[in-house]
């Protein structure tokens, strides 16, 4: 091998590790550490987070990136999974009415939700949706981990919600639109059962596949305009791992009415076997198994592309 075509090897080498390496999910590069009464979120800060419209609607929804050809968002978004026509999902997106170099587009091919959701209330607000054409890894464009059946958030458990939703009960987003963060502690489900029937004209029955977050005086939360976005939990070894899905909630940052998300950890068999290549964590599926698949499969590749020149 001559010293020119070696250094093409090393160089391609290289290039092809650092693409296969951008895929870890749950490590935003651009931010080491870190909606209403939430705050302007750092440029790159989720780069998870997509935007959710329709042609005629504008802004409908968020989401979040788990693989280059999915996104996890809420059923309740796509009141005809069977008609995907109008929506177009953008990742990479940080201001909903500024400019957004950073950005690509994305058509949908197809939206899948569980078999038995009928409204939020009633519990399965989940949507898988698959793009037309596949993301491409950059800092700002990065997949979430998604969790296993046996990955906890205990009440207490201090996570984020992000999205470009109402700031107030019919309160848009005003100016550019830049992406909101909120941080919101983890509410038991007993707990958040119990603040829900201190409001007896409203029947809300917290499910086995939902999950609280909030405060019980209120004041932080996520709004219309949040659903389908997502609920991250930072894990003790750094990874960020999503906990839920917006789904609803009555009103918006109300005392005893705190958020109500899809668990995804409810979730793991309907994840897995719509999107079998997914990789979750877990107890027994921690962070760095995810990586050394990554590794394993990225250093296979190039040795491949290293004998074959």
């Amino acid at each position: 091998m001559s010293p020119k075509s070696n250094f093409h090897a090393i160089f391609w080498s290289i290039t092809g590790f650092l693409a296969c390496h951008a895929q870890e999910c749950g490590r935003p590069p651009l931010v080491e550490n870190r909606i209403v009464g939430g705050m302007d979120a750092s440029d790159g800060a989720w780069p998870w987070q997509v935007d959710i419209q329709t042609a005629s609607s504008g802004h409908v929804c968020g989401g979040s990136i788990i693989s280059e050809y999915w996104v996890l968002s809420a059923a309740h978004c796509f009141p005809n999974p069977f008609d995907v026509s109008s929506y177009i999902i953008y990742a990479g997106r940080y201001q909903l009415n500024g400019f957004n170099p950073y950005q690509s587009t994305h058509s949908v091919s197809r939206v899948v939700i569980p078999s038995d959701y009928v409204e939020p209330h009633q519990g399965s607000d989940m949507a898988l949706v698959r793009l037309s054409s596949p993301v491409t890894w950059s800092d700002r464009v990065r997949p979430i981990c998604l969790p296993n059946s046996d990955t906890l958030f205990p009440g207490g458990m201090p996570c984020y919600v992000t999205g470009w939703g109402n700031i107030r009960d019919e309160v848009s987003l005003p100016g550019v639109g830049t992406l909101q963060e909120v941080q919101v502690p983890i509410i038991s489900q007993t707990s958040c059962q119990e603040m829900y029937r201190l409001h007896p004209s409203e029947t809300v029955d917290i499910l086995f596949d939902m999950i609280c977050a909030g405060y019980q005086e209120g004041g932080k939360d996520s709004c219309q305009g949040d659903s389908g976005g997502p609920l991250v939990c930072q894990m003790v070894n750094g990874t960020w791992v999503q906990a839920g899905v917006v789904s609803f909630g009555l009103d918006c940052a109300q005392p005893n009415q705190p958020g109500v998300y899809a668990k995804v950890s409810a979730f793991s068999d309907f994840i897995r076997s719509t999107v079998p290549e997914i990789r979750l964590y877990g107890r027994a599926n921690p962070n760095w198994s995810g990586r050394a698949a990554v590794l394993v499969s990225c250093l296979t590749t190039l040795l491949m592309m290293l004998l074959l020149r």
